[in-house]
């Protein structure tokens, strides 16, 4: 969008609160679709028609951008409300999505519990789990958090996902640790999260995920699951629970134990890792979109993130073709 452009276009009303200024109450507003979001503006007196207005509802607005303080923003000439049941409204063209489609990262997932998981108890386990018909349907939707990384539809299972191949990849440098708790641990370590929130439009708290969380919401969801598999040691059981327990690493950061085992070391530096880089990310994309080279400053990462220049590599521009191989004709 551009200065002076008009809009006449339906979007997802992600944000709404009520402000005051000399000529009247006005809204403060910030809409998006899958390709972003824009803040915007009802002044008064047309404000006034709309004495509430509720995030997460679908609207065809109408008005034109303007720019504030080298910012754009939307002025709202006219608001209306849309059905988000209507079937003619494909809900996936309003929120941001994973890049990569969630039937296939759970097919990948499944894919490790394949390669990995020789202990024939931790396999039924995890296929009883992630094959449940409800358990499968919130993962597939489910964003990895409300606001801060993966805070996409898709999100929990592509960071799942990441998590459990950074755990398989530690494994190969640390060959003491046990694969396969770990990998459990992995897949299971934010399974609280596909109930903490919402999804959807809204993508807000529900009621037991501010009161419980989703590391408690997590053990609770499991447990049924876990004391249905018989064949598994009772110690193992426990151990998995730990990882979920503990996998925030710090009573200050939600953890309700710290980590006590070199897999709970282990897992929790991955989910850490992957989280802070997701986020990074995300500031790379929008400084993609003006040359940067600083991000702005982060709160969640409490400092700006440099871009730095990359290493030339030649290889990546080179057919795919081993080093050293020789080109000349065989004899005959």
């Amino acid at each position: 969008m551009s200065p002076g452009q008009p809009v006449n276009d339906l979007f997802l009303l992600a944000s709404a609160n009520m402000g005051q200024s000399r000529n009247g109450p006005y809204w403060n507003v910030t809409f998006q679709d899958a390709t972003g979001t824009i803040d915007g503006k009802i002044w008064s007196p047309k404000s006034q028609e709309y004495p509430t207005l509720e995030t997460g509802s679908l609207c065809h607005v109408q008005g034109y951008v303007e720019n504030y303080r080298d910012k754009n923003q939307l002025k709202v000439d006219h608001l209306e409300f849309r059905d988000l049941a209507d079937g003619a409204v494909d809900l996936a063209d309003f929120l941001p999505t994973s890049s990569v489609p969630p039937q296939d990262l759970m097919e990948e997932l499944e894919d490790l519990v394949t390669a990995h998981m020789k202990h024939k108890p931790w396999k039924t386990l995890c296929r009883k789990v992630l094959g449940d018909e409800e358990v499968r349907s919130r993962l597939m939707t489910a964003p990895g958090a409300k606001t801060v990384h993966h805070a996409y539809v898709g999100g929990l299972l592509e960071h799942t996902l990441q998590v459990a191949r950074v755990c398989m990849a530690l494994c190969d440098v640390y060959p003491d640790l046990d694969r396969q708790t770990l990998l459990a641990g992995a897949i299971f370590h934010d399974l609280g999260k596909a109930w903490e929130l919402s999804g959807g439009a809204a993508n807000d708290y529900t009621d037991e995920g501010r009161l419980l969380g989703h590391i408690e919401l997590g053990q609770e969801k499991l447990t049924p699951f876990l004391n249905r598999c018989k064949s598994l040691d009772k110690g193992l059981k426990l151990h998995l629970k730990h990882l979920l327990a503990s996998h925030h690493g710090e009573h200050d950061f939600g953890s309700p134990v710290r980590p006590k085992t070199p897999e709970a070391f282990i897992l929790h530096f991955a989910d850490n890792m992957d989280a802070k880089l997701n986020i990074i990310d995300q500031a790379f994309e929008e400084m993609d979109k003006t040359g940067q080279e600083w991000s702005p400053y982060m709160r969640f990462l409490e400092r700006n993130v440099y871009r730095a220049p990359a290493t030339p590599d030649k290889s990546k521009k080179q057919n795919d073709k081993p080093e050293n191989q020789c080109l000349l004709p065989l004899k005959a």
